[in-house]
């Protein structure tokens, strides 16, 4: 599954590593020597789901922060012989991979919807929380 399709089939995840990318956006502007308006230009272009999925593709580690960030351990093993395996949480794959970059494309891909469960059961807490059984907010968001 490439970034894209991964941000667009779990789109709570996909807000939350949005938000990450433009939190290391900013944190990236607070050097004196980038120009103002250079800043500002970056800042209301945002970043879209294509971009942050070919970054995906191109470095999957590179979400390991935003998983470790959020309880969703990634875990690459090397096994003499045979290759790379990954676990995420009590998800565990025991086919081998010959690179670890394989290995991680599909931990990430697992990291994404247990990641996307999370966000889901937490989103639907604090609606029970407010006494509400979620059905306007699911109406809302389908009618959008």
């Amino acid at each position: 599954m490439t970034g894209l399709e991964l941000l667009e089939k779990h789109p709570l995840s996909a807000n939350l590593v949005k938000d990450w990318f433009l939190e290391q956006m900013i944190a990236s502007f607070k050097d004196e020597t980038v120009p103002e308006n250079f800043k500002e230009f970056m800042l209301a272009q945002g970043v879209d789901n294509e971009k942050i999925g070919t970054l995906i593709d191109v470095n999957p580690r590179m979400l390991l922060d935003v998983f470790d960030t959020n309880d969703v351990i990634i875990v690459i093993k090397y096994h003499d012989n045979f290759g790379f395996t990954w676990a995420v949480e009590e998800r565990d794959e025991q086919s081998f991979y010959k690179t670890r970059k394989e290995a991680e494309k599909f931990a990430v891909e697992a990291a994404f919807e247990i990641l996307e469960e999370k966000l889901g059961e937490e989103r639907m807490t604090i609606i029970a929380q407010n006494g509400n059984t979620g059905e306007h907010y699911e109406e809302t968001s389908e009618n959008n």
